[in-house]
């Protein structure tokens, strides 16, 4: 298992370079998106309308960060993952738009694992728990969209130093982590109680 220090944006030679259970720093800029910041991206789309940020070759974070108003701009608090798999819809956009890398937790579907092996994205479990550490490597809060959905549900532009550590649980491969425990798991009950 491998160390990846990572500046975004990256390209599909380096996502095809992550292996399951390699640990992952980033540093660059990476964008928060739940389920209200992908259906807005959606909207836009839709219209043919411009998003707000470039998402080729960068992060998209599942996570509501804890920020703060300061007078020059907002402040980090906390920022922990959320579940990735309500934004199981929004695969096809995802890879489509060029995102390489998904940060979350729970990991993702058979539509995401199809995405991830023809668009060479993956998929990185941030530890729940670790807000404080996490919050650690972001360096400022660069801008803010749709706030008015709320704050964990708008998306946060961060610039991030060694932010981490991410472990690759599903690769640009097809491979997931959760599908493996979840085939053990699954032998194991059958084999306990026949």
């Amino acid at each position: 298992m491998a160390l990846h220090k990572l500046s975004l944006p990256v390209n599909s030679q380096q996502v095809e370079n992550l292996q399951i259970g390699d640990t992952v720093y980033l540093t660059g800029t990476v964008y928060t998106a739940r389920d209200m910041a992908h259906l807005e991206i959606k909207q836009l789309l839709e219209v043919g309308a411009s998003l707000p940020v470039e998402l080729a070759g960068r992060a998209v974070f599942h996570a509501g960060p804890v920020v703060r108003k300061t007078d020059d701009g907002w402040e980090l608090v906390v920022i922990g993952p959320t579940t990735s798999i309500r934004m199981e819809p929004y695969a096809q956009m995802a890879g489509e738009l060029g995102v390489k890398l998904i940060i979350g937790k729970g990991g993702m579907a058979k539509d995401s694992r199809e995405m991830f092996k023809k668009h060479k994205q993956a998929y990185l479990q941030a530890a729940p728990g670790c807000a404080v550490q996490l919050a650690g490597g972001v360096k400022k809060i660069d801008n803010v969209y749709w706030l008015e959905n709320g704050m964990p549900e708008a998306m946060w532009v961060l610039e991030t130093e060694e932010f981490g550590p991410f472990i690759v649980t599903m690769d640009a491969y097809g491979n997931s982590r959760y599908d493996d425990v979840k085939q053990t798991a699954t032998q194991r009950i059958k084999e306990i109680y026949g």
